[in-house]
């Protein structure tokens, strides 16, 4: 009860983002700039910030940063699997199997704070940090196909991937953050958070033609079941205990990304099953990630 207690402020928010963007006249250009200042500006900062001054013992978190490789890997090989068994089109497969190994950094940074306070910050932020190549390889190396531009090209703009592998690398090198830009790094994370969970609910809607509801219903079992029930096996079989082993299940257990949507949307995939399945999961995610932090690890 105490877990859902905290973690509930953070669905709070996406239910207040989706009641603005419904009821109240901001205009979908508010929402867009919202999601673009969001994007590329707040959650980098956020995320460089997290990784630059955080003491990671990257020895230590070894056997975290392998079970996010090993799920994320397992939830990508079950997402694509719904092409053959529900007779997909490539395209569809393309995108909507994002929504079984895609993940809300948003959400996951947002309730690791509530969670376990700074240290589940930096923590999330490493392990988010690594998985974010990983799926986004995995998501663009699908779609490229039907794309104008290729996987490298993605990987290498990608905002919050450049961000963790620049906080990562400072960090590395042991060099100090000077306090000016600590100071103005740090009032953009402490606005990173609000604005990306008001933005999610914002962003949440169910169109027509979104194909077979078998091949969701996969999706969804895949993102929020199956690829948590493997971390928690994980940090079981490997004895990682504490933060490190609450923090790998919360990563594993999250809603697919918003962002999935923009990434079908702009190499020309199916932007409507991504859309039903980040409104579908997330709204599922609000019962399935308290009982998942909930379990004893």
């Amino acid at each position: 009860m105490q877990t859902a207690l905290l973690i509930l402020p953070n669905f709070a928010l996406i239910v207040i983002g989706l009641v603005l963007a419904r009821r109240f006249d901001f205009g979908r250009d508010f929402w867009a700039g919202l999601e673009k200042l969001v994007y590329y500006l707040l959650f980098p900062a956020l995320l460089f910030r997290s990784l630059a001054i955080a003491r990671i013992d990257f020895a230590a978190a070894a056997l975290p940063i392998a079970s996010t490789l090993v799920f994320t890997s397992v939830g990508f090989g079950l997402s694509i699997a719904a092409g053959p068994i529900f007779g997909l089109d490539r395209k569809l497969n393309a995108s909507g199997s994002q929504c079984g190994y895609r993940f809300n950094t948003y959400v996951g940074l947002a309730i690791a704070g509530s969670l376990f306070g700074n240290p589940g910050v930096a923590m999330a932020a490493l392990l988010l940090g690594v998985m974010i190549p990983v799926a986004n390889f995995y998501a663009v190396a699908m779609l490229a196909a039907h794309g104008s531009r290729g996987f490298l090209h993605e990987l290498a703009t990608h905002p919050l991937l450049v961000s963790s592998l620049a906080g990562l690398a400072w960090n590395a090198l042991g060099l100090p953050l000077p306090g000016f830009a600590d100071q103005t790094l740090n009032l953009l994370a402490i606005c990173a958070l609000p604005a990306g969970l008001l933005s999610v609910g914002a962003a949440m809607r169910i169109e027509e033609g979104v194909g077979p509801i078998a091949a969701h219903a996969w999706w969804l079992v895949v993102k929020l079941a199956a690829v948590p029930a493997v971390a928690w096996g994980l940090v079981a079989i490997l004895g990682i205990g504490g933060i490190d082993a609450s923090i790998v299940i919360l990563c594993a257990a999250l809603p697919t990304a918003s962002n999935a949507y923009i990434l079908a949307v702009r190499m020309t995939g199916d932007g409507r099953a991504v859309a039903a399945q980040i409104t579908i999961g997330t709204v599922i995610s609000m019962v399935t990630l308290p009982l998942w932090m909930a379990v004893p690890v």
